[in-house]
């Protein structure tokens, strides 16, 4: 399962096998054997970089979209973007960055949201409720684009997982197509 959530809650995410092993607390060993089984199913490619190997999720796969989709529902963060980014207004970008963007399921969901002002009381409410369906805490910054385009270095947004994003942002949306 935390294979799975690695390389399945954002395509971006790489990974050697002993990162991963001393990331999931796993043998080498345990680790090889289930990257060898995702791999021989085609869920997973790999290439050499040097001695080692370097997996990845294979995005080609016909199945990819449905664990994404399954990684996204265990972890709570399809409730979080129908509640939460659909019921929002002026919404420019939304995404999940730090543990749960890089594949790890720490507890602790970083949502940035950017637009106009939102409705603070409103949208306490709909995290409230998204933390209590998701069982994870949920980090909220939100930010006018203004701030944004001041923080995007620092916010790491190339490595992060984008949930929603208008066609102005700049950034690929995963539900816009």
């Amino acid at each position: 399962m935390k294979l799975l959530l690695k390389f399945f809650s954002n395509s971006q995410n790489r990974a050697y096998l002993r990162g991963l092993a001393t990331e999931m607390g796993e043998s080498t060993n345990a680790v090889r054997v289930e990257l060898n089984r995702l791999t021989e199913a085609g869920l997973l490619e790999h290439e050499h970089e040097g001695n080692t190997v370097l997996y990845k999720a294979n995005v080609k796969n016909p199945f990819y979209g449905v664990l994404h989709n399954l990684v996204m529902k265990y972890m709570g963060l399809d409730y979080v973007i129908e509640e939460v980014i659909g019921k929002l207004g002026k919404l420019e970008l939304a995404f999940i960055n730090g543990d749960y963007a890089r594949g790890i399921d720490s507890g602790i969901i970083d949502l940035v949201l950017v637009g106009e002002t939102f409705d603070q009381q409103y949208l306490s409410g709909l995290l409230k409720r998204a933390e209590e369906i998701s069982r994870r805490r949920i980090r909220l910054l939100t930010l006018s684009m203004q701030e944004f385009r001041k923080l995007e270095p620092s916010l790491e947004v190339d490595k992060a997982l984008v949930l929603w994003a208008t066609d102005s942002s700049g950034y690929h949306s995963p539900m816009r197509g």
